[in-house]
């Protein structure tokens, strides 16, 4: 999948300024307030529609000093975490590299019913109610950069973290960093996360607009998005160089609602801004989604924590034709 930018894609992540902002999972361009993974007991119109999330981490081939995977609130209890009944849930937490990783196809499917923790694994850890990581951080590592596995499609070394809701029925939320550091975060320049298939919670507040950023290569032509359990909490739009608000279906409760978008030869070489912009009049709380995409092959697209070549804009001027003569 998308491995015919690979030069551009990482020329861009390294020239673009925001690097930087990378390392965090939700990344500060995104303005995600959490992601979410409920226990394998759940309820699916909770949010979550198979109990698992995946992570990938890039690091550029250069690095050679020691990283770290940091996550907060790991445990499942507190303010943070999402309760239903009392607190029975565990998460297991897991970062796996070497070959196979990421290039596995099972780790890169919508289902999650094949071998998507392949790979090496090289850390894991399993959290239920417990005080002492509420509201914390837990780190995993450190970890040497060629431990994982080596994908110059994906920028340099590829580490893979697979959260799994093994019991239980509550929603566990929480914050992932890529480190330098055991103790602080600290960025790794040239490092940025992706993912396929992304479950996250949505900002309580109306006036929040989240983003995620995929990128559009020259191969696309189309793409299919589908989301599940968005409540119908307001509308989710793109914005690229030919699109000013394009809308795509969203769903209701408990169920998914799909729409296809064609990518025009202004959108290649660009990534889109697709805007989750919440309802005013609903109030809803404690919304959790599921989004993805595909191209027109089938193939999912990435999400990138950084927008790749910047945060794109609309381009007026694209396809304003002259004014016929009048006679």
């Amino acid at each position: 999948m998308l491995r015919t930018q690979l030069w551009i894609i990482i020329f861009l992540i390294f020239f673009t300024g925001i690097q930087l902002k990378g390392q965090p999972v939700p990344a500060i361009d995104e303005n995600i307030d959490a992601l979410v993974t409920f226990g394998k007991d759940g309820e699916t119109a909770w949010g979550d529609d198979d109990f698992i999330q995946i992570i990938f981490f890039s690091i550029p081939e250069t690095f050679q000093d020691p990283v770290f995977i940091r996550v907060f609130d790991p445990d499942v209890g507190g303010s943070f975490d999402e309760q239903k009944g009392e607190w029975n849930t565990r998460t297991n937490f897991a970062v796996f590299g070497g070959d196979g990783a990421c290039s596995n196809v099972d780790a890169q499917r919508i289902s999650r019913d094949g071998n998507f923790r392949s790979g090496t694994m090289l850390a894991s850890r399993t959290f239920g109610n417990d005080a002492r990581w509420d509201g914390k951080w837990f780190t995993f590592g450190p970890f040497n950069p060629s431990e994982g596995e080596l994908l110059p499609e994906y920028g340099g070394y590829v580490f893979k973290l697979v959260v799994e809701g093994l019991d239980g029925d509550d929603g566990n939320l929480y914050r992932l960093f890529l480190s330098t550091d055991n103790q602080q975060n600290r960025a790794i320049e040239g490092a940025f996360a992706f993912y396929f298939k992304y479950k996250f919670r949505l900002h309580d507040d109306v006036n929040e607009v989240s983003h995620i950023y995929p990128y559009m290569n020259e191969r696309v032509v189309a793409i299919k998005q589908s989301n599940f359990d968005w409540d119908n909490d307001g509308i989710i739009r793109i914005i690229s160089p030919s699109k000013n608000g394009e809308r795509m279906a969203v769903s209701g409760d408990n169920n998914w609602a799909t729409s296809t978008h064609e990518i025009t030869q202004d959108d290649i070489n660009s990534s889109l801004d697709i805007q989750m912009i919440k309802n005013r009049q609903a109030n809803i709380r404690n919304n959790n989604v599921v989004i993805y995409l595909e191209n027109q092959y089938g193939e999912l697209l990435p999400f990138y924590s950084i927008p790749i070549g910047g945060i794109p804009k609309y381009k007026y001027s694209i396809g304003i034709k002259p004014k016929a003569p009048t006679r």
